[in-house]
């Protein structure tokens, strides 16, 4: 095996910067969804397992050209699924430099800068989303891993309270922990449930409205069927198809005098507290025990970046009851990143968000969240007036729900994927399909820090195109294709 020399390597990684930048470039006008066939993807990539190495360049030179047609343009801002945010340009250098770097944010002294970096991160989240100051902050993957963090401290927390010490009794025979929470409700926080010994049967899912929020009357009675029982909340600050969230303020009242645990997902609708029009949604929000958000959605930064905050420090810490041997002492004054996660070795993810953060301050942030918000308004607005579509959510947020209805069709669920389908394959946009209220709608989310309105006017000519084609080519979906 050779392995390049520092030259080599030097002009290897130029070469990569080149293509880099060319995929960018590229964004505004590559197709949406890539423009190969898994099949041809697959005998692009496949090869037999080599004996011996290849060279670095020869490597990396096929590997682009291999994957070119199977790359999808989620960085761009025409790319509306998802709730996908791209890469701002001084977060995509900074995670360059992370990987360069390859520093193991687990302890302080595996890395003190990675450390510093989180404290830093970790102070100016916290103000920036307006939380309780002696909050504590962990950096994992994504709001899945946040989710199952937070609530893997919140059943600690709430059977600690009933008398069981589950450090050393473990769930075996523990009291039944409820989770409430609203039957719209994410799937991460869901599994993450399971993977922390919570079943199904513990979760008592609270009836919503249209969208998507629990109803207070149907939660106060099931409030009142668990009182006495460790107790879990879970309330969603952005609901992942309309964007709605949960009054927060009043459902604290509900709980206040109960043994609960309110956690709060807020994968996107979080970073809502940055805005002065939008943080009347997440009133309340301060009283709340733990946090979850994504940075890779509307911080705009590559992905592998969640964030977990919790109210209550020392809750917090005692997440991790074992320490590897090697990892020296634990002290107050240096950080270990690997404390506040489930994870130990793991890639020093704060970098990242200190350089976002400064790229952006906070005026940046506010002026994206706000941006989308609006926009997703003006694509609700040209959306309404297409023929035969109906806007199905309030568009309080970044997200929007369309679905198309006609008295001629007698499969408007196959209708609707059609017109995904359509604009997908003709891939100057992206938009999807989700199931809403038991029936399949278009979902546009709006998350990118470079989206602008000539982006929704292409998205609105790009669906109102796929409706006429999907009219014109699709006859059998009609009521009248089999008489």
């Amino acid at each position: 095996m050779n392995f390049a020399s520092l030259p080599e390597t030097r002009a290897g990684l130029h070469t990569v910067a080149d293509q880099a930048s060319e995929f960018l470039e590229s964004l505004s006008t590559r197709h949406a969804c890539g423009t190969i066939t898994p099949m041809e993807l697959f005998r692009a990539m496949d090869r037999p397992f080599p004996e011996d190495g290849s060279p670095a360049d020869l490597v990396i030179r096929e590997l682009i050209n291999d994957v070119e047609r199977g790359l999808v343009a989620s960085a761009s801002p025409r790319y509306f699924g998802f709730v996908v945010g791209g890469a701002t340009r001084a977060s995509l250098m900074a995670d360059w430099l992370t990987s360069a770097w390859d520093q193991n944010a687990q302890v302080y002294t595996t890395s003190p800068a990675a450390a510093t970096a989180e404290v830093i991160v970790a102070r100016w989240l916290i103000e920036l989303l307006g939380l309780p100051a002696q909050s504590s902050v962990g950096f994992v993957t994504g709001c899945q891993m946040a989710n199952f963090t937070a609530l893997a401290i919140a059943r600690n927390a709430v059977l600690e309270r009933a008398g069981w010490d589950l450090g050393k009794q473990g769930l075996f025979g523990a009291p039944p922990v409820v989770v409430l929470m609203s039957e719209c409700g994410h799937a991460t926080v869901r599994s993450a449930l399971l993977m922390t010994g919570v079943g199904s049967a513990q979760i008592r899912d609270i009836q919503a409205d249209s969208e998507g929020r629990m109803r207070l009357p149907a939660l106060e009675k099931e409030i009142r069927r668990a009182t006495g029982q460790p107790m879990i909340l879970s309330l969603q600050a952005g609901n992942v198809n309309s964007g709605a969230f949960e009054p927060i303020d009043a459902i604290v009242e509900l709980v206040r005098a109960e043994n609960a645990w309110i956690h709060i997902d807020g994968a996107f609708g979080l970073w809502a507290a940055v805005s002065p029009e939008l943080r009347i949604h997440l009133q309340g929000v301060k009283c709340a025990d733990s946090w979850a958000t994504d940075a890779h959605k509307w911080l705009n930064v590559p992905y592998d970046s969640g964030i977990v905050i919790v109210r209550n420090a020392a809750q917090h810490r005692r997440l991790k009851t074992s320490r590897c041997s090697y990892a020296g002492e634990e002290s107050e004054d240096r950080r270990d990143g690997s404390t506040w996660v489930p994870d130990n070795s793991r890639r020093a993810r704060a970098f990242v968000l200190y350089a976002v953060l400064r790229e952006l301050g906070r005026s940046g942030v506010r002026e994206v969240v706000e941006r989308c918000c609006r926009l997703a308004r003006q694509f609700a607005f040209g959306v309404a007036r297409l023929p035969c579509a109906q806007v199905l959510n309030d568009v309080v947020l970044n997200q929007v729900l369309v679905r198309f209805s006609s008295p001629e069709l007698n499969d408007c669920d196959a209708f609707q994927r059609e017109i995904a389908g359509h604009v997908q394959e003709e891939g100057r946009c992206w938009l999807g399909t989700t199931t809403w209220h038991g029936q399949v709608v278009l979902r546009a989310s709006i998350c990118n820090w470079s989206t602008t309105e000539d982006d929704i006017s292409m998205l609105l000519e790009a669906l109102a195109q796929a409706v006429r084609k999907v009219m014109a080519d699709a006859p059998s979906l009609r009521v009248d294709a089999g008489s």
